[in-house]
């Protein structure tokens, strides 16, 4: 079991939670909505969650397929629903940018095996009903889109 503790810690909505190492992290609602701009909205917190954890499976492959990951810079553009309580993610397209001396094959089925196996963060979007899709650029050169 892990555990995580959360203080409200900066006005009615700005908390701070921390993980069972330590690690802090600030969280706020919009200033529309009461919040302070004290730190990360939930929502895209998850969408944080989502490119650490592919990003730690897609660099964890390309390592152990001996490619030389120089860089590794990834967008995530996400739409909500609009008109439910909650407001899930609806989709979800991220395009992961790498650079360095890898194999365009070995990248594309790295950042597939992460979205449709390893991934436990976009299995759980999914679960919810999000689409997700997610391109692959290598030293600038499109390799491979995902619709």
């Amino acid at each position: 079991m892990i555990r995580i503790e959360l203080d409200r810690v900066n006005g009615d909505f700005g908390f701070e939670a921390k993980d069972a190492y330590g690690h802090t992290v600030h969280l706020d609602s919009s200033p529309e909505s009461g919040g302070a701009n004290f730190g990360v909205r939930p929502m895209q917190m998850l969408l944080m969650g989502l490119g650490g954890c592919s990003g730690i499976d897609i660099v964890s492959i390309l390592n152990k397929q001996r490619q030389t990951v120089t860089g590794f810079h990834m967008t995530i553009d996400g739409e909500r629903e609009k008109g439910k309580e909650p407001t899930l993610w609806e989709t979800v397209h991220i395009q992961f940018d790498l650079k360095g001396e890898i194999d365009p094959d070995k990248a594309k089925k790295a950042c597939q095996l992460s979205m449709d196996k390893y991934c436990s963060v976009a299995a759980t979007l999914r679960e919810a009903r999000c689409l997700i899709t997610w391109e692959v650029v290598v030293n600038n050169q499109s390799v491979y889109r995902c619709q």
